[in-house]
């Protein structure tokens, strides 16, 4: 018997009779196998992933600001925006094309909120949008303490153009209008029409 026999069969002897050669066709994965839904752990740690994304994403500062009076109304407009642009939001003369409503909300939870319903507004070509917040009596309320922070925020969106609190008949002090600037989607647009209309 050659060296090589010797050492199968004593391969052989060394697996015994317990070991069984794999039955025809089930060595290789089974591609048909029904797939299982995920488990509520993995589920849990999708959308922890996908909110540390969004997250990430989120430059908005939820740091420490300074409180607005109770009563004082907010209202803010970058520089190349006209007066008269403020006055009309301030009087509610753009009609909101969408509202978000954050009353009662945490401040974090405020925060994304706000950054991903102004991307949107933005990525939708909206041009006003209303934001209510609530108000409150006094200035360590959490309506003005959401209020003080969403000035803040709305500083630090470079797509703001401006913002003011809404006239009474639209919420007051209680609700804010949002001015976003024009994206390059809607320029073009824009640009296209009047090129049209010149001939």
């Amino acid at each position: 018997m050659s060296h090589a026999a010797n050492d199968f069969q004593a391969f052989r002897e060394a697996l015994g009779t317990d070991v069984q050669p794999l039955s025809k066709g089930r060595d290789k994965a089974a591609v048909t196998r029904p797939q299982t839904p995920p488990s509520d752990a993995q589920l849990a740690r999708r959308e922890s992933a996908q909110q540390a994304r969004d997250d990430e994403r989120d430059f908005l500062s939820d740091q420490f600001v300074d409180l607005v009076g109770a009563h004082d109304p907010i209202e803010f407009r970058r520089d190349g925006i006209q007066i008269g642009v403020l006055e009309r939001l301030r009087h509610g003369g753009y009609p909101a094309e969408a509202r978000l409503h954050i009353m009662r909300m945490p401040v974090i939870e405020c925060r994304r909120a706000v950054f991903g319903f102004l991307r949107d507004a933005y990525e939708h070509d909206l041009r006003t949008v209303l934001v209510v917040h609530g108000r409150s009596r006094e200035d360590d309320g959490h309506p003005n303490i959401v209020r003080s922070y969403l000035g803040h925020w709305l500083r630090q969106f470079e797509q703001v153009q401006a913002f003011s609190s809404a006239p009474a008949q639209q919420g007051g002090i209680g609700a804010t209008f949002v001015m976003l600037r024009k994206s390059e989607r809607a320029r073009s647009r824009n640009r296209e029409r009047q090129q049209k209309r010149r001939g």
